[in-house]
C-alpha cells in the first residue's frame, strides 16, 4: 500500500520490477503505452501469421464480444493488427483498441474478423502511467495537446527504462520512467504539463479524479462536443423562473432546499375575528401557492432531464452521421480510384492482356523443353520392368546340393559319433560315395552359377533399392499378387492420358488464336489491293483470347509430381511392391552365393584329399625326433651332475656341456612347436573332412590335444627345462620360474585325479578359446601349455603343469606398495581390466578370484586379468580367503547370501578394486551390507559415480563400464604384446610376495597358483 498516492499494489505486480521497453502511443501528459524490446520477433512473426490469416478469415458476425480479441484492418495502412472492441457506434462501425500498439479508431464492422485460438493471448504493449503525477484539473485544450506531444517527444519509439510502482484496477502500471538517464516524471513535471501529487487517498479516488481530467479533456478535443459553445449551452443549467415580488422569497427558501410552508406569527388573542379570517386566508393562499411552486419545479426538473437525454441522443447522432459522411468519403475516394484504375486499364487492356499471354507462352515453352526428356513415373517403371524380367531363379543343382550337403554332414557327424572299429570302416565307406556324390554336383552348381553373373545383378539391385529409398522413403505392406503393378501401370496411362489431353487443348486454342491474328492482319494491311468487308473481319477474337489464356493456366497447374491420396496409395503399394522383389532376389542371390564360395573351398579341398586318406606318419616322426633330443638332454644333464660332482672339476668343461644342454634344449623346442603345428593340422583335418583320424590313430592323441584347445603337449617335461625353483612360494607344491624364448614363464602345478582331471582340461580349454578370440586385445593372461608330469602316478608330485607368463613385481598390490598408481594409470590399467572381464562374460565364464594379487598393472599402464584356480568351481574361488584386499572383502554381497557367482559378483570386486586404487591411504567405513561408504571419500566425481554403479544391485556390465565417460582418455593407449614384450622386470616386492605365499599355503587342494 502507498500511502503517498494510495494506490494498492496488484497482486500480479512485482514492486521495483525493471525492464526495458519502446514508446508506441501517447494517450496524455502522463499515460502512455509501450511494448517490451525483447517482443520484436515476436511481433514480426505474429503480422506476417495475421496477414496470411485474417484475409481468408470469416468475419465477425452477430454480438462483438468485448473481452474477446479480433483481428482489426488498421485505416491507414491497411494491415492487420489484433484488436478489441471498446464501443458500438451502430449496427455498422465500432471503436476498437489495438491491443499490441495501445491506439484506437473506429472501423467498419465489415473490417473485423475472427482469429484462432492460439492468436488469444494477452496483449504485447501494456499501459504506463508515471508514478506521482497527475494532470491538472484547470488544463485546457492546448495545454493538453503540448502535454501529449512534450511525452511523446521523451517516448515515442523509444527504448526506455521503466520500473514499476503499483498497478490499478485498470491494469495501467504506474512506473518510474528513465530515457538515456533522463527522469521522464521530472521532465513532465517541470514543463508544467503535469502536477506532482503527494496527498494520501484511496485509489478509487485518484483514478476517478485523473479520469474525470482525461473525460474533460476527451469532451474538450472531440468535434462533437463544439455545440456546447454555443448559446444553447443553457440547456444543461437550472431553468430561471419568473415569480412575482411576494413569492420570491418564499420560493427562493424552496430553491434552497427547504421544503417547509412559510407561515406567519401567531396573532394576538384580543385582535379582531375578522382579523383572524384574513390571516386564514392568506395562510390557505400561500399553501396554494407552495403547491403550485411544487408543480412547477417537477415540471421543469422533468424538462431539464429530457433536454439532457436529447443532448445525448444528439451527441450520439452527430457522432453516427460523422462516421457515416467518413464511409462515404471512404467509399467515394474507392469509387473514384477504382474508376481511375479501370480507365488506366481499359487503355491498356489489349497490350497488358497480350503481355501477359506471351509471358506465360514463355513459361509453358521452358515447362514444356524441361519435361521433354523426363518421363512421368518412368523410374518406377523401369524398376518393375526390371524386378520382373530378367531377375535370378534358383540354380537347378541348388536344391539337389543342399540335400547332399546335408546328407554328408551327417554321414560325418556319424563317423565322429562310432566307437565301434567293425563299424568304423562301412561307415568311411559310404560317407565317402556321399563325397563323391557331393563333389560331382558341386562342379555343376559351380558351372551353373558362373553363367548367371551374379554379382552384376546384386549390383544392379542395391543401386535401384537405394535410388528408390531416396525418392519414395519407407515401404509398405503390400500383397503377393502382381496386380499391384497392373493397376499402377494402368493409372499412369490414363494420367498421361489426360495430360496430353490437356496439351492437345492447349495446342488447339494457340492455334485458333493465330488463325485469327492473320486473318485480322490481313483486314488491316493496306498495302494489299484485296478489299475485305467489315462483315468478314473476325469478332470471337476476346473468346480465342480467354480460351487460350484458360488452357495455359490448366497446363501450367497441371503438376504431374502432385498426387492426392489415392494415387498416393498406388504409387506406394507399387513402390513397396517393387522393394519386396528385390529384398526377395538379393536374399537369393547372398544364399546362392554363400552356397557358391562353401562350394568352391569344398571343391579346392576335395581335390586334394579325394580318394586319399591322411595320416600321422608326419607327427609319429616329429614325435620320434623329440623323443631322441629328450634322451641326449637327459644324458647331457646327467653328465653336467657327474661333471660337477667329479673331483677334476674344469670350469671349461662345465661350460661346454652348458652350451650343448641350451642348445639341445632350443631344438627341443622348435621340435615341440613343429609337433604343435601338425597337431593343428590334424585337428582342422578331423574337423572338416576326416574325423575318424583320432580312431584310425588313437597314439597320436589327436583328441586329449583338440579336448585341451590346442594347450596340452605330452613331450614338454618340466624337468626337461632350465627351472628355477621358488622355494618361498612352493610350500606344498613345487612352482617353477622359466624362460622360454627370451620370455619369463612360470609352471604352475595342480593336483588332480583321473575323476577330476576331464574337467580341469575343459576349464582350461574354455578359458584359452576366450583368450585365442582376441589374442592379446583380451586383455587375459595367455596359457601357453599345458603338461603332464613325468612322474605321473606318484602322488606327492602335481599331474597337470600350466605354463604361463611371469610379470614380476606387476601384481595390483605389488604396485601399490611399491609406487602407488596415479588416477591416470589407474584408469588405463583398470580399463584392460574391464576388457579382460568383458571378454570372459562373453565366453560365459565367471573369473569368481578378482583380487589384488590376480590383476596386473604392466609398465603401469596395461591391466591384465590373470587366470584362476581351475581345479575349484565358480563358487569355491569366489569363496576363498583371497578375496579380500586390505580390510575391504571383495565378496559380493548376494554371494555372502548364498547365492551363485555370476559375472555381477566379478563386476563387484571390479567396482572394490577400482575404490582401493583411488583412495590411496584415506580411510573408509563399511556399510551394513558390505560395501564401502563412497561418498564420504574424496575422488574425481565421474570416478566416484561409477563406483556407485558398480555397488548398486543392478550393477553396470563390463560393457557398460568401458562405454564410461571415465575411460574416455584411455583410448589412446597402444596395447603391448604379453609375448615377447620387452621391458625390465622389476624387482619381486616383499608384499607380493608374502600375498603369494599365503595364496599356497590357504590352497584347499594344493594348487600352486602365484598370480591368484
Amino acid at each position: 500500500m502507498s500511502s503517498v498516492m494510495g494506490v494498492c499494489m496488484d497482486e500480479g505486480t512485482e514492486c521495483g520490477k525493471a525492464e526495458d521497453v519502446v514508446g508506441s502511443h501517447v494517450e496524455d501528459a502522463i499515460t502512455f503505452w509501450a511494448q517490451n524490446i525483447s517482443s520484436c520477433n515476436d511481433l514480426l512473426k505474429l503480422s506476417c501469421v495475421l496477414a496470411e490469416a485474417c484475409p481468408r478469415a470469416q468475419a465477425a458476425f452477430g454480438k462483438l464480444d468485448f473481452n474477446k480479441i479480433y483481428g482489426g484492418c488498421f485505416s491507414e495502412d491497411r494491415c492487420w493488427y489484433r484488436c478489441v472492441v471498446q464501443r458500438m457506434i451502430n449496427n455498422e462501425k465500432c471503436q476498437v483498441l489495438y491491443i499490441d500498439y495501445g491506439n484506437s479508431e473506429i472501423i467498419n464492422r465489415s473490417e473485423i474478423v475472427e482469429i484462432p485460438e492460439n492468436l488469444q493471448y494477452p496483449s504485447v504493449a501494456k499501459k504506463y502511467r508515471l508514478w506521482g503525477l497527475r494532470l491538472p484539473a484547470d488544463q485546457n485544450l492546448n495545454m493538453f495537446d503540448q502535454g501529449k506531444t512534450f511525452l511523446g517527444s521523451l517516448v515515442f519509439e523509444k527504448a526506455i527504462k521503466v520500473r514499476q510502482k503499483a498497478k490499478q484496477k485498470d491494469d495501467t502500471i504506474l512506473v518510474q520512467a528513465e530515457c538515456e538517464k533522463v527522469d521522464i516524471g521530472e521532465e513532465v513535471a517541470k514543463a508544467g504539463f503535469a502536477e506532482k501529487y503527494r496527498s494520501p487517498g484511496s485509489t478509487e479516488d485518484v483514478e476517478k479524479r485523473e479520469d474525470a481530467v482525461q473525460n474533460q479533456c476527451k469532451k474538450m478535443r472531440a468535434p462533437a462536443q463544439l455545440w456546447v459553445n454555443k448559446p444553447g449551452h443553457a440547456l444543461c443549467n437550472r431553468p430561471r423562473v419568473f415569480l412575482d415580488p411576494v413569492a420570491a422569497p418564499a420560493r427562493n427558501e424552496v430553491f434552497a432546499g427547504n421544503r417547509m410552508i412559510l407561515t406567519k406569527d401567531k396573532t394576538p388573542a384580543s385582535a379582531p375575528v375578522l382579523n383572524r379570517g384574513l390571516a386564514c386566508v392568506r395562510d390557505q393562499n400561500l399553501a396554494e401557492e407552495n403547491d403550485i411552486f411544487e408543480e412547477e419545479k417537477g415540471a421543469h426538473r422533468k424538462e431539464n432531464l429530457n433536454l439532457l437525454r436529447r443532448q445525448k441522443e444528439l451527441e450520439l447522432e452527430v457522432e453516427h452521421l460523422k462516421g457515416e459522411l467518413q464511409i462515404i468519403n471512404q467509399e467515394k475516394e474507392a469509387s473514384r480510384k477504382r474508376a481511375e484504375h479501370l480507365e488506366e486499364t481499359l487503355h491498356k487492356y489489349i497490350g497488358t492482356k497480350m503481355r501477359d499471354l506471351a509471358a506465360n507462352v514463355k513459361v509453358l515453352k521452358e515447362i514444356r523443353h524441361a519435361k521433354k526428356s523426363a518421363g512421368f513415373g518412368e523410374q518406377l517403371s523401369q524398376a518393375i520392368k526390371l524386378v520382373t524380367e530378367g531377375n535370378i531363379t534358383v540354380p537347378c543343382s541348388l536344391e539337389k546340393l543342399q540335400k547332399l550337403w546335408t546328407e554328408y554332414d551327417l554321414a560325418q557327424e556319424v563317423i565322429r559319433l562310432c566307437e565301434n572299429v567293425d563299424e568304423r570302416d562301412e561307415l568311411i565307406t559310404k560317407r565317402n560315395e556321399v563325397q563323391q556324390n557331393l563333389y560331382s554336383v558341386v562342379k555343376e552348381f559351380i558351372l551353373e552359377v558362373d553363367q548367371l553373373f551374379i554379382c552384376e545383378r546384386s549390383n544392379m539391385l542395391q543401386e535401384l533399392s537405394v535410388s528408390l529409398e531416396m525418392i519414395y522413403g519407407q515401404v509398405c505392406e503390400v500383397n503377393d499378387s502382381e496386380e499391384v503393378f497392373q493397376q499402377f501401370l494402368k493409372w499412369k496411362c490414363a494420367k498421361i492420358e489426360e495430360f496430353i489431353d490437356i496439351r492437345n487443348h492447349t495446342d488447339a486454342a494457340l492455334r485458333i488464336l493465330t488463325d485469327l491474328f492473320s486473318s485480322i492482319l490481313k483486314c488491316f494491311d493496306l498495302s494489299s489491293e484485296a478489299f475485305s468487308d467489315i462483315e468478314e473481319v473476325p469478332g470471337n477474337v476476346d473468346e480465342a483470347l480467354k480460351e487460350a489464356e484458360l488452357c495455359i493456366c490448366k497446363e501450367l497447374k497441371t503438376d504431374l509430381t502432385e498426387h492426392d491420396e489415392k494415387e498416393k496409395g498406388i504409387i506406394k503399394s507399387a513402390y513397396s511392391k517393387v522393394m519386396q522383389k528385390v529384398c526377395q532376389e538379393q536374399d537369393l542371390i547372398t544364399v546362392i552365393q554363400k552356397t557358391y564360395l562353401a562350394s568352391v573351398e569344398f571343391k579346392k579341398e576335395a581335390e586334394q584329399w579325394l580318394n586319399r586318406t591322411p595320416n600321422s606318419d608326419n607327427l609319429l616322426s616329429i614325435k620320434k625326433a623329440v623323443k631322441s633330443l629328450k634322451a641326449q638332454l637327459r644324458w647331457k644333464l646327467t653328465e653336467k651332475n657327474n661333471t660337477e660332482e667329479s673331483d677334476d672339476y674344469s670350469e671349461l668343461e662345465i661350460t661346454r656341456i652348458k652350451e650343448e644342454i641350451a642348445a639341445l634344449r632350443n631344438k627341443l623346442l622348435q621340435e615341440i612347436y613343429r609337433e604343435q603345428e601338425e597337431y593343428e593340422k590334424l585337428a582342422y583335418l578331423v574337423q572338416k573332412w576326416f574325423p575318424e583320424l583320432p580312431l584310425l590313430y588313437p597314439e597320436a592323441g589327436i583328441l586329449s590335444y583338440m579336448n585341451s584347445g590346442g594347450l596340452l603337449s605330452h613331450s614338454l617335461e618340466r624337468d626337461l627345462l632350465d627351472a628355477e625353483p621358488m622355494k618361498k612360494l612352493s610350500t606344498k607344491r613345487p612352482l617353477v620360474c622359466s624362460e622360454i624364448q627370451d620370455q619369463k614363464v612360470l609352471l604352475k602345478g595342480y593336483s588332480v585325479d583321473v575323476s577330476s582331471e576331464a574337467k580341469v582340461i575343459e576349464r582350461v580349454a574354455k578359458y584359452h578359446r576366450a583368450w585365442d578370440q582376441q589374442k592379446e586385445k583380451s586383455s587375459l593372461l595367455q596359457l601357453l601349455f599345458l603338461l603332464f608330469c613325468k612322474a605321473r602316478f606318484k602322488p606327492s608330485d602335481p599331474l597337470v603343469y600350466l605354463m604361463v607368463p611371469y610379470y614380476p613385481g606387476a601384481s595390483l598390490t605389488a604396485v601399490q606398495a611399491d609406487a602407488p598408481l596415479t588416477l591416470e594409470e589407474t584408469l588405463k590399467v583398470m580399463k584392460g581390466v574391464a576388457q579382460g572381464l568383458q571378454t570372459l562374460h562373453g565366453a560365459n565364464i565367471v573369473h569368481g578370484s578378482l583380487h589384488g594379487n590376480n590383476v596386473f598393472a604392466v609398465n603401469r599402464k596395461q591391466g591384465i586379468v590373470g587366470d584362476f584356480d581351475f581345479t575349484k568351481s565358480e563358487e569355491q574361488r569366489a569363496a576363498a580367503d583371497t578375496m579380500v584386499i586390505g580390510t575391504l572383502s571383495l565378496v559380493s554381497p548376494e554371494l555372502k547370501m548364498g547365492q551363485p557367482a555370476s559375472p555381477a559378483s566379478d563386476m563387484y570386486a571390479y567396482g572394490c578394486l577400482l575404490f582401493w586404487l583411488c583412495i590411496q591411504n584415506q580411510e573408509f567405513g563399511i556399510k551394513e551390507d558390505g560395501t564401502p561408504e563412497v561418498d564420504a571419500v574424496g575422488m574425481d566425481d565421474k570416478v566416484k559415480s561409477l563406483i556407485l554403479n558398480l555397488f548398486r544391485c543392478d550393477r553396470l556390465t563390463a560393457e557398460q563400464v568401458l562405454r564410461d565417460d571415465c575411460f574416455l582418455l584411455a583410448d589412446a593407449i597402444p596395447v603391448p604384446s604379453q609375448l615377447g614384450e620387452e621391458h625390465e622386470p622389476p624387482k619381486e616386492h616383499d608384499s607380493e610376495k608374502t600375498d603369494e605365499e599365503e595364496d599356497a599355503v590357504n590352497s584347499e587342494k594344493n594348487a600352486v597358483n602365484p598370480t591368484q
